[in-house]
């Protein structure tokens, strides 16, 4: 079966015996080392004595067109050179060689052509594994392996697809692009050749910006090409990055990830950004997990931590997920700016919120629908802009880390923050704090500040309990350092017990400035106990 203008070769050839004669029957040699060279393959001659001395020689190599693959084959004993009727000769030479003794330290024999990596032997189909090496990409990252990377890519990209994943997207089957454990030095961002295609991975290595890579552009970028239009509404989707280290040299962000479908990034390495580490712009479903990024490689109290810029993630979309993440430097940790989305097991420490960070930003007013749970905010907060549904729970923020509820146009609708840990130092910095100089908050409905475990830090709550004693006709409760909203008591429930057997008449008379007022018809010397809720309307 003759090798089509896209196959790639691999061959690791030992001089063959027979088991008795020792007489050759396959030899490869190397008679057109030049023209391989201005071909762009890669050669590797080794030789080994055998048992008995004899010289053998191992060729490996590879190439990007078929053009000179037949130069390194010669006839021996009657076996044909590769053609259409090669398969039948090579399978015998390896059944032969199977069962041959003594024919030195490594006496096997393996052959094997593939066309966009599928095997022609027939039985033994191999995965779709784009190893970058092959292409001519350097893993000492001391040259620039951006086109030998890009050329796997698409490669990878260009092979036939195994049915659709969502209309409009092909279904790669699972190919891998293999970065072999290598460190690799680009000058552009790698991106696919077209878009409309999905279920492909890249993993296993590191990427590194040279000196000049563009200031504005991402290591990884999943861009659909201006040239290539994909019948689907997204761009991609079903793409994993796994395993990765990305430096961006301080120079431009990480992954960018615009309008794509169920991007998966696990077990990544992303530093030395200036923009964003990972920015997702539309689409849906992006999952972020078992992560760690940072403008600076530090791992805390870090003496530059004033001026650390960027964002570590960028959540500029709906319905993503990130989780288990660890974010150790950089001016924000994360942003969110599209709604339904979870943030999980996160662990910021990215800068001190007295240095101007912010740990976990969520900027969508009016439609913030996130979920932070089971997080640890270190030293560093949550900022939420007119929040309505949002729920911060089971979260520890430690060394005076707070939330901030900032008003833009005044409403906080469906926020729960219950059962949090806050650790201060007893400098009276509040839990949760209100940012009103856009304006104070005026539709506040359904907001729960609740049963948080406070030490060394002012609780503030929506609900709260106090008590009143003394002789007369009047008592106040001042909920006011308590109570989270100012001037604002929806809900309370008193009782009054009066010594002596008496029972006066008595009633609430006034709830203004958080403060509640219990009065009665005689005076008596009584006891008030009250209960209070913010943010709470009752059912018409």
């Amino acid at each position: 079966m003759p090798c089509s203008p896209r196959t790639w070769l691999s061959a690791h050839a030992w001089t063959i015996f027979k088991r008795r004669e020792r007489t050759p029957i396959l030899c490869v040699r190397d008679h057109h080392l030049n023209e391989r060279r201005r071909a762009g393959c890669h050669l590797r001659e080794i030789s080994d004595g055998g048992e008995h001395g004899e010289e053998k020689e191992r060729i490996r190599f590879r190439f990007p067109k078929a053009g000179v693959l037949l130069d390194g084959i010669e006839r021996v004993r009657g076996l044909s050179p590769i053609g259409s009727h090669f398969q039948g000769p090579l399978r015998r030479a390896n059944a032969e060689n199977a069962g041959a003794q003594g024919v030195g330290t490594s006496a096997r024999f393996g052959f094997s052509c593939g066309v966009l990596g599928r095997s022609l032997a027939a039985g033994s189909p191999s995965p779709r594994v784009y190893s970058v090496t092959s292409y001519g990409a350097d893993p000492t990252g001391n040259t620039d392996s951006t086109d030998a990377l890009n050329s796997a890519i698409a490669d990878a990209v260009r092979a036939p697809g195994d049915g659709v994943l969502m209309e409009g997207i092909a279904n790669l089957g699972g190919a891998r692009i293999s970065l072999e454990g290598g460190s690799y030095l680009i000058s552009r961002p790698l991106r696919f050749p077209s878009a409309g295609v999905g279920n492909i991975m890249i993993h296993g290595g590191t990427l590194r910006s040279s000196d000049d890579f563009p200031t504005d552009g991402y290591l990884i970028d999943l861009s659909a090409p201006s040239s290539s239009k994909s019948s689907s509404s997204f761009n991609f989707e079903y793409i994993t990055f796994r395993d990765l280290m990305l430096d961006s040299n301080y120079r431009g962000g990480g992954i960018l990830v615009p309008n794509s479908l169920r991007t998966s990034i696990d077990n990544c390495y992303i530093a030395r950004f200036t923009s964003n580490g990972i920015l997702v712009q539309g689409g849906h479903e992006t999952y972020i997990r078992n992560s760690f990024l940072g403008q600076h490689i530090t791992a805390g109290a870090d003496p530059g931590e004033r001026n650390f810029s960027g964002t570590a993630i960028n959540l500029m979309g709906n319905d993503n997920a990130v989780t288990d993440v660890v974010i150790f430097s950089a001016a924000v940790g994360i942003m969110v700016s599209g709604q339904a989305n979870v943030i999980t097991g996160v662990h910021c420490y990215n800068k001190a919120t007295g240095f101007g960070g912010t740990g976990i930003y969520l900027k969508l007013p009016g439609l913030t629908q996130t979920r932070i749970q089971n997080c640890y905010m270190d030293f560093t907060g949550i900022v939420a802009e007119d929040p309505v549904q949002l729920d911060i729970s089971n979260c520890l923020f430690l060394g005076g880390a707070y939330v901030v509820l900032k008003s833009i146009n005044g409403i906080a609708n469906g926020v729960n923050i219950r059962n949090n840990m806050f650790s201060g130092s007893g400098k009276g910095i509040d839990i949760v704090q209100l940012d009103q100089s856009n304006g104070p908050f005026k539709k506040i409905d359904q907001v729960v500040v609740d049963a948080n475990n406070v030490d060394g830090m002012t609780v503030r709550s929506t609900v709260a309990r106090g008590s009143a004693q003394g002789s007369g006709t009047s008592w106040t409760v001042d909920f006011s350092s308590a109570l989270l909203f100012p001037d604002l008591i929806d809900h309370v429930q008193y009782s009054l017990s009066a010594s002596g057997g008496s029972f006066p008449n008595h009633s609430l008379r006034n709830v203004s400035r958080n403060c509640v007022v219990v009065e009665s018809d005689v005076a008596v010397s009584a006891s008030v106990f009250v209960m209070v809720e913010q943010g709470k309307k009752l059912a018409s």
